[in-house]
């Protein structure tokens, strides 16, 4: 199916053409690369998304849904949307889609999945800082604005991120972020307490991107899981920073968005970070009988004054 393009789409190169001449972020451009060496080995372990999609597949979990309400005819911008099934799925519940993520083999896979599914989104390629510049400087706005699942961890600037956010939306205008929880960082892989908690965006420097779509075992993977690429090792290196709970609220606070819901979930959805989860219904992971409750992942809503232009 044959997508036209859209007055939005035109302005989405205008932007991609402007960003093109912003000078990168040495640390950015590594991450880029590393991301670009592990989506085609996270993209082995999934099934034909293309026809998972075309036949009302989603691979949306209920609390991004629940905290995003109607989105029906909504234009929502998907902030460090990965490979954009998730970005099609919002686009099939109604929204006027965009996807923005850092990662050119991303965004690759995320206009073909586009086209081959007959779902219409527009995805860019772009740092996020750089896109939300771009477009505050263009004149966009959105009634949604969605990131969700290992995001805060990539941004070495929440004021600037939360600030870019407010600039975007639409009075009334909502931005929703699910993400695992700081806390959950505090323990090794075995459930046992191994590091301070995160805090003042401190760089990490890991080995590379890994497979955590591998790893999950199908819980990433709704259209079915294969096998795919073994035993990856990333050749690229990157860096994460490390923030808190009540440093992501503080950001929002201080952009002067309205905090509606936060929530803490002591599961988490999709991925099995650590040894002996215990599988749920709908791809939902719980910690092991001996080991107590604790926040696995948190919903943050927050929404732009009326009254704010």
């Amino acid at each position: 199916m044959h997508v036209p393009p859209s007055a939005g789409d035109c302005v989405q190169h205008i932007i991609a053409i402007r960003i093109e001449t912003m000078t990168p972020d040495p640390i950015t451009e590594q991450n880029r690369r590393s991301w670009n060496a592990v989506v085609p080995v996270h993209t082995s372990h999934r099934a034909d998304e293309a026809d998972f999609l075309r036949n009302g597949g989603s691979t949306l979990f209920p609390e991004e849904i629940a905290l995003l309400g109607d989105i029906r005819d909504c234009r929502l911008l998907h902030l460090l949307c990965n490979t954009g099934a998730d970005s099609l799925s919002l686009a099939a519940r109604g929204a006027i889609v965009t996807g923005v993520d850092l990662s050119d083999a991303a965004i690759a896979y995320a206009r073909a999945l586009s086209g081959a599914s007959g779902i219409p989104a527009t995805f860019v390629q772009a740092d996020v800082y750089d896109y939300l510049a771009a477009a505050a400087v263009d004149g966009l706005r959105f009634e949604r604005i969605y990131a969700g699942y290992g995001v805060i961890c990539w941004l070495r600037d929440l004021h600037a991120f939360a600030h870019g956010i407010a600039t975007l939306l639409t009075p009334g205008g909502r931005f929703v972020l699910m993400e695992f929880h700081p806390t959950s960082n505090m323990f090794s892989a075995d459930w046992q307490l191994a590091y301070n908690y995160p805090h003042g965006g401190t760089p990490l420097e890991l080995p590379g991107v890994g497979d955590y779509v591998g790893a999950a075992e199908g819980g990433l993977s709704p259209s079915g899981f294969l096998p795919g690429v073994s035993d990856f090792t990333n050749p690229e290196p990157c860096t994460l920073y490390r923030w808190g709970v009540g440093e992501v609220v503080t950001a929002f606070a201080q952009a002067n968005l309205r905090l509606r819901v936060l929530h803490e979930y002591c599961y988490v959805n999709g991925e099995r970070p650590f040894t002996r989860m215990v599988q749920a219904e709908g791809r939902r992971l719980y910690p092991p009988p001996d080991i107590p409750a604790l926040p696995l992942m948190y919903g943050l809503a927050v929404e732009k004054d009326h009254n704010d232009e």
